[in-house]
């Protein structure tokens, strides 16, 4: 028919009606695969275990539905002629097409793993760092991922990434400068985290200060002291500083010594050092047994009895220190054993020359 060789922009009309089928047939026949490849796939998958296949079927149904259309308008268009400049230009349009359709398939892969697998199991943990790392991995991720599929988008269109890049590594230098304790922190989180030197509830020492930690973040760690206040620790002093776990100790050690007077016997001082001994040793429930006891020393005003003993971790560190320093008061009295105080004595010289 000689209407279909009329020209329209360079293209007879022909052409332009197999351009059109292409395009308008491709996407017909990709929506109809979409349903009809994606029941069958949701069947097969249904009989398996896992719901990773699932989700795989699931994330990628709508990029390859895009991916057939591109395929159909890349081949309607070579039906077309338009000029080297303009044929460059869709060729690499479309070549831009496919990376960042590849890129959304992936990131919208990975964001559904991490979705259905890693939240779900931060939840389960009940810890607040946990309950954002979620968050801030899956936008991580998925922020990383467009980055480097626009790279590849634009360098498999003909431009030069080298100089992007570059600049892009110079202005994350800058960033990463002013974001230092930003990052810092975010590296303590996770190295707390993947270490694990103290869990919420445990008793820890560290930079001067003693206490327990109430909430472990992302950025940061709260920390309630024993005096009632909240001090805010940020993460990275975590990793610059020693921190002493008071709550993993398996004991408690306590140091006492007690002065007895000195008119008291060589007899009396044992038998102060056995009572000592018994009084450690009848308090199994909360108190290690065979506590070390000795004679330490003569002092000024005392004959100074030393031990050393441990509570337990199930013991309370000042109940348990009291009971045994009121037992010790009342085997000593009812002993007749003496504690020592500080006494001096004067001793005036005789002048009277007699």
């Amino acid at each position: 028919m000689d209407i279909l060789q009329n020209t329209f922009l360079g293209n007879t009309l022909e052409h332009w009606l197999f351009a059109l089928a292409w395009a308008f047939g491709g996407i017909i026949i990709a929506r109809v695969l979409y349903k009809i490849v994606g029941s069958i796939a949701r069947k097969i998958t249904s009989k398996t275990r896992s719901n990773l296949d699932n989700l795989i079927v699931d994330k990628l149904e709508e990029p390859l539905v895009l991916a057939l259309t591109i395929i159909a308008l890349r081949t309607g268009y070579a039906e077309l002629t338009f000029g080297e400049n303009v044929d460059a230009f869709v060729d690499s349009a479309m070549k831009v097409a496919y990376a960042l359709n590849i890129t959304w398939g992936i990131a919208r892969l990975v964001d559904a793993v991490i979705m259905n697998f890693f939240v779900p199991y931060t939840l389960s943990k009940e810890s607040a760092m946990m309950d954002q790392f979620g968050p801030i991995l899956r936008k991580g991720l998925r922020s990383g991922i467009w980055v480097f599929g626009l790279i590849m988008a634009l360098n498999n269109a003909g431009y030069d990434v080298g100089a992007l890049i570059a600049g892009v590594g110079i202005g994350g230098l800058a960033m990463a400068m002013a974001a230092k304790d930003f990052v810092s922190n975010i590296f303590g989180g996770i190295t707390v985290f993947v270490d694990k030197p103290f869990q919420v509830g445990d008793r820890v020492q560290i930079g001067g200060y003693d206490g327990t930690i109430e909430e472990i973040g992302i950025r940061s760690t709260r920390l309630r002291t024993l005096a009632g206040r909240i001090v805010i620790i940020p993460n990275f002093k975590f990793t610059d500083s020693f921190v002493e776990n008071v709550t993993d100790e398996p004991t408690r050690k306590i140091a006492l010594t007690l002065g007895l007077t000195y008119d008291m016997t060589p007899d009396q001082v044992e038998q102060g050092m056995n009572i000592l001994k018994d009084i450690v040793n009848g308090m199994g429930d909360t108190l290690e047994p065979d506590p070390t006891v000795w004679f330490e020393s003569f002092g000024d005003f005392s004959l100074n009895i030393k031990m050393v003993y441990f509570i337990k971790k199930e013991g309370h560190v000042a109940l348990s220190q009291g009971a045994v320093n009121m037992e010790i008061l009342k085997r000593f009295n009812a002993a007749g054993l003496d504690f020592a105080f500080p006494t001096q004595t004067l001793l005036t010289p005789d002048v009277s020359g007699s």
